[in-house]
């Protein structure tokens, strides 16, 4: 056996490509465009229309984008770099020309296609044989500028619109003019606005204004939070001015709250009859509070000092009085509430009625020793010297207790000795008696 050397530097390296397809049917490839459809409106001849549409993977996997473009006379496709890949719900913005050409409609489409792929890049681990298109119709006509055509042009009545302070979570509508001041008819094809906090109601596009034709339609500020919020407005359009920008700003005002102080109010003992009175005192924050109603839930409790309805502006202060009136002995309380134009405040309300106190007048006198005298009558007046009423008809004790008495009054007293024979003497001589208050 004839052996053959080979030297080493003859022997030839090889490198060795291995090529893994991975199958799976767990998710489903599926590319969306919006809008479907798409109408530039008349542009004038040497002049542009673009507006902006969106590719999103709708599907449940990610999808390798190969292919996308536009087609028909004067429409571009421009914003993407080929290829890309698409997770689930993932989009890219596309910005679609028409140049028109030459005068006349003219039509077209925006297309997109690709693949399911998986999560190696764009040259591995691709399931090629799940496809899928989408595709958006292109609509528009060139128009001659010259000729006796005219141009469009587009003006904005007010040129921006200034919302002012608007409580968050409440709107502010205003209202917005745009006119074709030009000799050509213009088409409005789009309008969008840069944040949230606006938006637009009453304008409905694509459409066409004549030369001197205006369209009227109401921007709106809802603020969802406290601070100053700009935006802008842009109406794209085939005038002259075809991108038109119109200023939004607005600021978002803190709901006025009302504080109340204090939160309670005790009057502790008062006498049944008698009255009390507490102070308290409002004061608005954050923004302006409108008081439309103070309510109580007992009558002996009312509050004066305020004349409601009545606005506080943010860090003003009002005083008002609670007066306590028992009407009965016990421990009483209630809830005050005071209602604004955003909300409610409580304050609560105690206090204990008492019992007046019990007076009484102790009347002694010095028994008579010039007759028999068998009982003693005892006089009460209001004024000194009388008139006197009779309050009782006594045993011969010399004294009285009158336990009728009223806090506050004044009283005068006299008394007559009666003998055995029911004969009555004179009165003697008066004793006044001022009853303490309470």
């Amino acid at each position: 056996m004839t052996r053959i050397r080979v030297p080493r530097q003859w022997i030839p390296s090889f490198l060795f490509f291995v090529s893994i397809t991975f199958l799976t049917t767990a998710g489903q490839a599926q590319l969306a465009i919006a809008p479907s459809n798409v109408n530039f409106g008349s542009v004038p001849l040497g002049s542009s229309q673009a507006q902006w549409l969106s590719v999103s993977n709708v599907g449940s996997s990610n999808i390798y984008v190969s292919q996308l473009g536009a087609s028909g006379t004067g429409y571009t496709a421009q914003g993407v770099n080929l290829p890309f890949t698409l997770s689930p719900g993932q989009k890219v913005s596309v910005r679609v020309t028409f140049t028109p050409p030459g005068a006349g409609n003219d039509s077209g489409r925006l297309y997109a296609s690709g693949s399911m792929s998986g999560g190696w890049g764009h040259h591995h681990w691709r399931n090629g044989g799940s496809s899928t298109s989408a595709s958006a119709n292109l609509s528009g006509a060139g128009v001659s500028s010259n000729g006796g055509g005219g141009t469009g042009q587009i003006t904005p009545s007010p040129a921006a619109l200034a919302f002012g302070s608007v409580l968050s979570g409440s709107s502010q509508t205003l209202m917005e003019t745009l006119t074709n001041t030009g000799s050509a008819s213009v088409t409005l094809s789009g309008a969008s606005v840069s944040s949230g906090s606006f938006t637009l109601n009453g304008l409905s596009l694509p459409m066409t204004l004549s030369a001197g034709q205006r369209v009227t339609f109401a921007v709106i500020f809802a603020p969802s939070g406290s601070g100053s919020t700009s935006g802008t407005l842009a109406i794209a359009s085939n005038a002259s001015n075809s991108q038109l920008n119109i200023g939004l700003s607005g600021n978002g005002a803190a709901s006025g709250q009302l504080q109340l102080m204090p939160t309670a109010l005790n009057f502790g003992n008062v006498v049944t009859g008698a009255s009390a009175t507490l102070n308290g005192t409002l004061t608005a924050s954050g923004s302006s509070v409108t008081i439309s109603r103070a309510s109580v839930t007992s009558t002996e409790f009312t509050v004066s000092g305020l004349s409601l309805p009545m606005t506080l502006a943010a860090g003003q202060s009002a005083g008002f009085t609670v007066t306590f009136l028992p009407s009965s002995s016990g421990t009483a309380s209630a809830s005050l509430s005071f209602t604004t134009n955003t909300s409610s405040v409580t304050e609560s309300l105690t206090g204990n009625a008492t019992a007046p106190a019990q007076h009484s007048v102790g009347l002694s006198w010095s028994p008579s020793t010039t007759q028999n005298v068998v009982a003693y009558n005892i006089y009460r007046g209001t004024v000194s010297g009388g008139p006197y009423s009779q309050l009782s008809s006594m045993d011969a004790s010399p004294s009285y207790s009158d336990t009728s008495v009223s806090a506050g009054q004044t009283y005068y007293y006299v008394v007559t000795s009666v003998d055995g024979s029911g004969s009555e003497s004179a009165y003697s001589n008066q004793a006044k008696a001022v009853v303490p208050n309470p």
